[in-house]
């Protein structure tokens, strides 16, 4: 038997700003989308039905819609829920000395 998905409810200024981000043009696409996945799991869709109406995987409506629950108790805005969240990226080549140094000397 399948699992009921997490059930999102929305305050007024969370839809309002959900909505906001969808409509406005100059949205990334990749938060519109996310923004589109949040609004239809508020409405009560399951995941497999926002995969199939956004042409999405459901293992990416499952994901967003567990992130937007978790993040539901943090003071962030809509916005900073819907970003991408900080990778480590590759490890500096130089010490933090190495480049003091090379500042001191002028060396670019």
């Amino acid at each position: 038997m399948p699992c009921q998905p997490l059930t999102i409810t929305l305050s007024d200024t969370d839809q309002q700003a959900l909505e906001k981000l969808v409509n406005r043009p100059s949205t990334p696409q990749q938060i519109a989308q996310r923004a589109r996945i949040v609004l239809k799991a508020a409405l009560g869709q399951n995941n497999a039905e926002i995969a199939r109406a956004l042409d999405i995987s459901i293992k990416m409506a499952r994901h967003w819609r567990h992130y937007w629950v978790k993040t539901t108790e943090q003071s962030k805005t809509v916005m900073e829920r819907l970003r991408d969240r900080p990778r480590p990226g590759s490890p500096l080549k130089f010490t933090l000395e190495q480049q003091v140094e090379c500042m001191a000397f002028g060396v670019p």
